[in-house]
């Protein structure tokens, strides 16, 4: 039930004056939960003449500030706003598989494969299992051997697809903590250096030099990480093969899929990367894990477009929320019993806090990122030539909503090219009283959920 204090907010808000307007923002966000608040003006000036041809301030607006949409990418933020990242990433990626958005038609005819780069094992944990629909019990061993630290290696049970265990460790001593978070830490190094390998090994098959490569073929990628529930990153790529200039040249005869897939293959082997010595701590070597999947992308196939960009996308606006870690940094002076964590991600945490803490490891700032259990790199990358950007799509959707304003009469036109622009804007702070938050998920329908508190100015 909403508290007094929500619904007397609810209550002034609804009572103000200024409600349509304010509803009107609020609209205009899409129902952001952590709405930026800003406050200045924009003057539209004719340089000739000195005229103001158009004005805006808010000053006139509720509350003096103008609501704009946080546009993060995280679901467990604001899920708004990364439906808007999602649905963008989706038209990105799938524009690479079929064209659009700049890319021509013909790309659909390019061998292009997905796959799936997974973490090396730091431990046996439980997992759920299927054969023909059945549920295999998670580990069951005859005769299953004892740890040193008095544990079973063996578990019988059936879990759920939503049992909390899933991915913990059957022992957390025996489980390598460290070398999880370094391989987070460590893979978008990886992911570089597997690039490397692949484009090496495309020319070495086509009998080429890199040089030459370039002039025949070009590897184009979109790639996400996805965290799997015992807290390490995989990822997920669509590989592609173009011509000498992108997506608009096709690649010569030779380049096909299986040459791809061999190629992937051969690079998710081949590379490695090492971690420093540090006290208590040796020099690792970590490589990809021994499971990699490679499976062709087509039009009507098993594997379509449409599931591979869905899929993606979906992942492009999630973190590690499935592991249990907290969606914030955390300060090395937080208690972390204090938080409402399982003791693997616990764990995670403690042990990205504690190799951060060592100089030899300073650079790979585990402390900063402790609460992404090591992992620093972005969540979603793909080569310059893959397909359009984020930033040409959001550009357009401006434009767009620029157009719309213009035919309704909200804005005057005007000539960009010849107007002066003045503009000042200051940051007022972000985020929605509780009234107003029971408000919002009335005007846009979508669930209640407990708002981000106020922070800075504004109401």
């Amino acid at each position: 039930m909403p508290s007094t204090h929500a619904v007397a907010g609810l209550i002034t808000r609804l009572h103000d004056p200024q409600y349509a307007r304010w509803a009107s923002q609020i609209r205009r966000t899409g129902g952001c939960r952590q709405p930026i608040h800003l406050r200045g003006h924009v003057h539209h000036i004719d340089p000739a003449t000195g005229q103001r041809l158009h004005s805006y301030t808010t000053a006139t607006e509720p509350d003096g500030i103008l609501r704009v949409p946080c546009k993060t990418r995280r679901a467990t933020r604001c899920p708004a706003c990364a439906e808007t990242y999602r649905a963008d990433t989706y038209q990105l990626i799938r524009a690479g598989l079929v064209g659009g958005k700049g890319v021509p038609d013909s790309v659909t005819a390019h061998p292009c494969l997905f796959a799936t780069l997974t973490a090396p094992s730091f431990g046996t944990v439980h997992t759920r299992r299927e054969k023909n629909g059945t549920v295999l019990p998670c580990h069951a061993r005859r005769d299953a051997a004892t740890c040193p630290h008095g544990t079973v290696m063996s578990c019988t049970a059936r879990h759920g697809a939503d049992d909390p265990c899933l991915g913990e460790p059957l022992c957390p001593d025996c489980y390598d903590y460290a070398g999880s978070v370094l391989f987070n830490a460590m893979s978008p190094e990886l992911w570089r250096r597997f690039t490397l390998a692949l484009r090496r090994h495309v020319a070495k098959i086509g009998g080429l030099t890199l040089r030459e490569l370039r002039d025949q073929v070009t590897i184009s990628f979109a790639k996400v990480a996805e965290y799997q529930r015992r807290g390490v990153v995989h990822f997920h790529a669509v590989i592609r093969l173009d011509g000498p200039d992108g997506p608009t040249t096709t690649p010569p005869a030779w380049a096909t899929a299986d040459l791809l897939a061999d190629a992937v293959r051969h690079a998710a082997s081949a590379v490695a990367v090492a971690t420093p010595a540090a006290a208590g701590e040796p020099a690792r070597v970590l490589r990809w894990g021994t499971q990699l999947d490679t499976r062709e992308i087509t039009i009507n196939g098993d594997l379509t477009e449409q599931a591979v960009a869905a899929y993606i996308a979906k992942y492009a606006t999630k973190a590690a929320e499935c592991v249990g870690t907290l969606d914030r940094r955390i300060n090395p002076l937080d208690d972390l019993t204090a938080f409402d964590l399982r003791d693997h991600p616990r764990r995670l945490i403690t042990e990205c806090l504690r190799l951060g803490a060592l100089d030899e490891l300073a650079d790979l700032r585990l402390i900063q990122w402790a609460h992404m259990l090591g992992f620093r790199g972005h969540f979603s990358t793909k080569s310059r030539r893959y397909s359009t950007t984020l930033g040409k799509l959001r550009a357009a959707r401006a434009t767009f909503i620029r157009g719309e304003a213009i035919t309704t009469g909200r804005l005057p036109i005007l000539d960009e090219d010849t107007a002066l622009v003045i503009s000042h804007w200051e940051y007022a702070g972000k985020g929605l009283s509780t009234g107003d938050a029971l408000l919002v998920a009335a005007l846009t329908g979508a669930p209640r959920t407990d708002p981000l508190p106020l922070s800075g100015g504004g109401s």
